[in-house]
């Protein structure tokens, strides 16, 4: 009797399976050292960009991907195209890892939002503030991407001052800046960096810039 073989998209499932397993198990083994609990389970959605904020220290990384893992969720990042080279490249692939060209910025929303448009299943994690130092605006890349993939905006987040971790409500972007950043705002407020006098508040640069005349 003929043994019956497992298809090419089966075993590529059992792949992403067995990988995110092994992942949940890391997370939750290092927020078990360190001492972080993750709060409430992902969004049902597939498709979503994922803040990740505040982002005031090194460790913001390595504790976010822990709590994300540890919720059985597949979270891409985008990293600087030299942490991809060798030795460790791999690795970073492996984590998630999405290298990117900062010289080669222009284009990068339209390329983001492409990527999700073509996947069933996408999570990228986007620090919006892009430093670890006090930002007097986030960058709103994350913004137009959301908005030209059609997905909605998820609000990471870590509080060290209770040391709880997790991925707070779903805002869809309107393309009505100032009041979709407001509710964005309103939730970060309580939130407290590991380095708290480096977070401001949320703004966009575009929210300072005055409104298109009416047609």
């Amino acid at each position: 009797m003929k043994q019956a073989t497992s298809s090419p998209l089966e075993v590529r499932r059992a792949e992403v399976e067995q990988q995110r397993s092994l992942q949940k198990a890391l997370g939750r083994a290092y927020m078990a050292a360190s001492g972080w609990t993750a709060s409430g389970p992902p969004p049902a959605e597939k498709r979503f960009v994922l803040l990740a904020a505040p982002h005031t220290s090194n460790w913001d990384l390595p504790v976010m991907l822990s709590i994300t893992m540890s919720l059985g969720l597949k979270v891409h990042w985008m990293g600087k195209h030299t942490l991809f080279k060798p030795p460790f490249g791999g690795l970073m692939r492996w984590l998630g890892g999405l290298p990117i060209e900062r010289h080669k910025h222009k284009g990068v929303v339209e390329a983001v939002a492409e990527r999700y448009r073509q996947a069933d299943e996408l999570v990228i994690a986007i620090p919006p503030e892009a430093t670890r130092s006090r930002a007097a605006f986030w960058r709103s890349g994350f913004y137009h991407i959301a908005r030209e993939a059609q997905v909605p905006i998820a609000l990471g987040f870590l509080d060290y001052e209770k040391q709880v971790g997790g991925i707070g409500p779903l805002i869809w972007p309107t393309g009505d800046i100032h009041a979709d950043m407001d509710k964005i705002r309103t939730f970060y407020a309580p939130m407290q960096g590991k380095f708290a006098e480096n977070f401001a508040v949320p703004r966009l640069r575009e929210e300072d810039e005055p409104s298109a005349p009416p047609p």
